[in-house]
């Protein structure tokens, strides 16, 4: 094959895993525009939840594990809206490099087995934050729009992310997720389980980056979708813009400063 006929490939990979990708990010954000707006419609008619919806209005009875269950596939839909535009040029670069390797004779591995590791981290995620949410919930520390109804939790939450990002745990999970050349040919691994695996490790990095500002959504409410995508904007900034790091430590500052003043007005 030409180096012409082969950068076509490459191009037409890329093209093909984007806009699976993009597919896949449309679809978890009209999901939770149509959540959104089904708790949105209950709350204004006054009507009990329906089946399934029990986490948009709760009561203070404890959760039910059904309903717990549905609350995770909130958080891990939510996930996906939120970290697979983050992770696209990871996957993009994965995508690029096994073609490489597979015009030299090594055996094909389709991407999406490197994404399900990366999800597979997401997905234990959102059955913690599930339960947290659950947890705090039968507490009385969150309100029917799932926000902080104590300030010493979202003043304690915006302290603990803002000075999260700038300790170096967060700087090395930032910097190998800023990397993804480096981190593809540092711990490439062969076969459909290798590539599972670097999807994993990816996650974890990626999880390690990001755990505290995900917290964050307990603050202006897990379903306020303009703080979701505020959020979601702000992680993609950090990892791909140049110097993103530095703005995600100038972040950390404003983060405490929020906190600080939440606490300072509680007591």
């Amino acid at each position: 094959m030409s180096e012409a006929a082969f950068e076509a490939l490459l191009r037409r990979d890329r093209v093909i895993v984007g806009a699976a990708l993009a597919a896949l990010t449309i679809a978890a954000w009209l999901y939770l525009l149509h959540l959104a707006s089904a708790m949105s419609d209950m709350a204004m008619l006054d009507m009990p939840t329906m089946p399934g919806m029990a986490m948009a209005m709760p009561a203070v009875h404890a959760w039910s594990w059904v309903e717990v269950g549905v609350l995770v596939v909130m958080w891990g839909v939510m996930m996906i809206a939120m970290m697979t535009p983050t992770a696209a040029p990871m996957i993009l670069m994965f995508s690029t490099i096994h073609r490489r390797r597979t015009a030299e004779g090594r055996p094909a591995v389709p991407t999406a087995i490197f994404v399900l590791g990366y999800l597979v981290v997401w997905t234990i995620y959102s059955v913690v934050a599930a339960l947290a949410q659950a947890g705090l919930h039968s507490a009385a520390m969150l309100s029917s729009a799932m926000a902080a109804t104590s300030p010493l939790l979202a003043g304690g939450l915006l302290v603990a992310a803002g000075v999260f990002q700038w300790t170096p745990l967060k700087r090395a999970c930032l910097a190998t997720c800023r990397s993804p050349l480096s981190f593809l040919m540092i711990g490439w691994r062969e076969g459909r389980c290798g590539a599972f695996v670097m999807g994993l490790r990816h996650g974890l990095y990626c999880l390690g980056c990001c755990w505290a500002v995900m917290a964050l959504l307990f603050v202006a409410g897990v379903m306020n979708l303009l703080w979701v995508a505020f959020i979601a904007v702000a992680i993609l900034v950090e990892k791909v813009v140049p110097r993103g790091d530095l703005i995600g430590r100038l972040a950390g500052v404003v983060l405490v400063a929020a906190g600080v003043l939440i606490l300072a007005r509680a007591s």
